[in-house]
This record gives C-alpha cells, structure tokens and sequence, in this order.
C-alpha cells in the first residue's frame, strides 16, 4: 500500500467518544467507514443524533452512510484504527474484552500489506504483546512481514470544544519506520497542530499512559490539602488562588476524579509494573486519595447536618450534575454515583437530577431507592450536591439553588462553581 491518499481506505472500528470524531475528520481527507458492534449506535448516528454532542447533526448527515455495525463492509479497507474503551475490572485489572473482540474482528478481514493503528488507552507493551499475536492469529499473517502496526493514542477531551481533535498535537508511532510514515500521513491531514513521532509504539504507549497518571497524583495532592485546610477552617480555593500567582505553580483544583480516563489510566501502569515486580508506592496512594473522595464529600455534609440539628434518617437530598465532568453527557465512571449510593444508606430519600443526560442513560447507573427527575420542586431538600455544574445550571443562578432548599439545609457546592453567591460547603 503506498501512502497515496486515494488509495487509502480507513475503517474506524469503535465509534464513541474518541472514535466519531476521528471517523469524522478523516471523512474529509479519506475514503473512510465508522464501525460500531452497536446497530443502536450505527442507527443513531445514521439518523444525525449523537449522544455524545462532539460531533453535529449537519457533519453526521454529510456521512450517514458511511456507519455500519456490519464487518463485512469494512472488509475492504486497508487501514484499520481501532478506538475501543480499555476499562478496568471490579479489582483494578485491565479489562481487555473490548480490544480482544476488536483484534478478533479484524483480524479475519486483513490482507496483505494493510495497517492497524491502535488509540485505545494500554500499559506499554500491550499492542505488541497482546494485540499482534490475535491478529497473527485470526488473520493467518505475519507481524511486520504481510501486515503493520502502529499505535497513536488518543488525546480527546470530552465536552471541549477548545482543544478538539485538530487542535491537539498527535503522538504517532509504527513497528518499523514503514508503519510509522503511513500513520504520519494519515494523521497529518487531519491534525492542524502536527504530529510527533515517538521512536516506538512502547514509548507511545507509555507517554499516552502517564498523562492521565500525572495528572491523577496532581489532583490527589490538592485533594489531601483540602481536607487539611477544611481542618484549618482555611477556604482550599483561597489558597490555591493565592499560590498560582507564583509562575510555576500548577493550577490544579480539588473535584472528585472519574470518568475513562484519569481513574482509569494508572490502574494500567500499576497492573504491568507489578507484573513486571516492581510495586508502584505513588501512584496507587494518589488513587486510593481520589477513590476516597466521594466518601469524604458525604460524611462533612452529614456532620454538618447534623449540626444543624437535622436527623439524617430523616433528610431528603438531591444530586445535581451526574457526568463525571461539567458540560458533557459522559458518564463513565462518574464519581457522582458513588456519592448517590453512600447517601442513599443514610438518608431518607435521594433524587438525582441532569439536564444533559438521558434518563435510559442514567437509571442503570442508579439504585432503586434513588429517584430521577426530569424538573425540580423548590423547598424540598436537606442537603443538595452540585458535582459537575453545567452552565445550564449555573445560568439559573445563586436564587434558583436557595429555592431549593428547606431552611437550615446544607449546600455542597463539589467545584466552587457558584462562588461566595450562596452559602456552601466545597473542596
């Protein structure tokens, strides 16, 4: 295959997130198919509807008929990116289904001289150890010799639409300097920002992955400060504002730490290093910091109803902004949930309450003793939450909130997002 554009053909297999917007982008430069094992998803999107928000109704209809959750039709292509969900298991292992079914998939349809480029979040050395043998083995080829492989990971923030897919600098690598110039093409038509060639899919793979665990231990840090200085009955974002006016000191805030990536990545590492007999000290204390979190949300906002002389057996309480991240739908992994289980067990009654998501989305994610509105009654709760505030919440304004609660109740502004305009509790 050479690198000439018209001869290239790309199915982008996984269409979430981070694969939409790829499948997307390439649309533009590419003769390009969107895989999904979802016909749900393939029928929505066929339609203009994504529930995801990154990518418009008007840039789907110029597209619709490139989606498919049939394999046959991708049969075909000679570029092959797979953008499937690397999750975690209940014990904190990597849950590799989702990359073992796409090698499966993918496998059979491999021809001579075709490319699979991996974006999903790995520990270093899982495309090359784990991936290629299912491909060797379900394509009946050989690695490096009747097909290539590169690895270029994914860089997507969900919701923001500042830093999209164009605008983010694409790391890129290959099995050999072959691979490496074909991803180079592909992603250099669609990344305005460039690319950078990493000297091996390991690296690659390893600087995808300290990312996110960076900016976990990063968050975690400012976490532990905040339960320090709510000792100290110091107010954590005074602080923080008064440190950043220092030039290098990084800005990170306290929150609650979920969704598919930063509480998920470090497991990966974690998981291979200890494989490998080493026993990362760091990295897992930052998590068990950020795990804990929710907890630490719920038993102050007890006490201090309890200092008001309300029974909680006996309180209603109410959970608004359920993604694990303002102004976006996702909810992977969002810690808000976690916060609705424990106050479920010690409260009377929990409503839950987003503009953003779908209820179909979200009641699998809640327990039975857990209500979803779709509007809210005023004066009704002893204790609300805003977790993620979405502008659209944030634009009802400081009033809107007050009229919410009974009187003497508590208000746990999670992100500060309302500032000193209602009184409340935050990290």
């Amino acid at each position: 295959m050479n690198v000439q554009s018209k001869e290239i053909k790309i199915a982008v297999v996984g269409l979430g997130y981070v694969g939409l917007p790829l499948m997307s982008e390439f649309s533009k430069s590419f003769d390009t198919t969107g895989f999904d094992i979802s016909e749900a998803r393939i029928r929505s999107l066929q339609s203009g509807i994504d529930q995801t928000n990154e990518v418009s109704k008007k840039s789907l209809l110029k597209i619709y008929k490139k989606f498919t959750f049939k394999a046959k039709d991708i049969a075909d292509c000679n570029v092959y990116v797979v953008t499937v969900p690397t999750p975690i298991k209940r014990n904190k292992s990597p849950n590799l289904m989702p990359l073992n079914k796409a090698c499966k998939l993918i496998g059979p349809l491999l021809c001579k001289d075709d490319l699979v480029v991996f974006e999903s979040t790995v520990y270093p050395g899982l495309t090359e150890e784990y991936c290629v043998p299912l491909l060797e083995q379900y394509s009946k080829l050989t690695y490096k010799e009747d097909f290539l492989v590169g690895y270029s990971p994914e860089r997507i923030n969900p919701g923001d639409k500042k830093h999209n897919l164009s605008s983010i600098v694409k790391i890129v690598s290959g099995c050999n300097k072959k691979s490496l110039n074909k991803v180079n093409h592909i992603y250099s038509k669609i990344i305005k920002a460039g690319t950078y060639k990493a000297s091996s899919i390991k690296v690659a793979e390893a600087a995808k992955v300290i990312e996110n665990t960076q900016r976990d231990i990063n968050i975690a840090l400012i976490n532990e400060l905040s339960q320090i200085f709510n000792l100290l009955k110091i107010d954590t974002n005074e602080v923080l504002n008064a440190a950043k006016t220092k030039w290098n000191f990084h800005d990170f805030r306290p929150g609650l730490v979920g969704g598919h990536c930063i509480g998920v990545d470090p497991y990966y590492l974690t998981y291979k290093a200890s494989a490998m007999g080493f026993h990362p000290k760091m990295i897992l204390s930052g998590r068990q910091t950020n795990e804990f979190m929710p907890k630490y949300v719920v038993k102050e906002s007890i006490s201090l109803l309890r200092r008001k002389k309300i029974n909680p057996k006996n309180a209603t309480a109410l959970v608004m902004g359920l993604t694990f991240k303002e102004n976006c739908p996702d909810i992977r992994n969002s810690k808000s949930f976690d916060v609705i289980d424990i106050l479920s067990g010690q409260l009377k009654k929990v409503d839950a309450f987003d503009p953003l998501v779908d209820s179909h989305q979200l009641k699998p994610f809640l327990n039975k003793r857990t209500k979803l509105l779709k509007q809210l009654p005023t004066g009704k709760y002893d204790l609300i939450f805003l977790i993620s505030p979405h502008k659209s919440l944030i634009k009802l304004g400081p009033e809107f909130f007050i009229g919410l609660q009974k009187r003497d109740s508590v208000f746990f502004d999670v992100k500060s997002a309302l500032g000193n305009s209602i009184e409340s509790l935050s990290l």
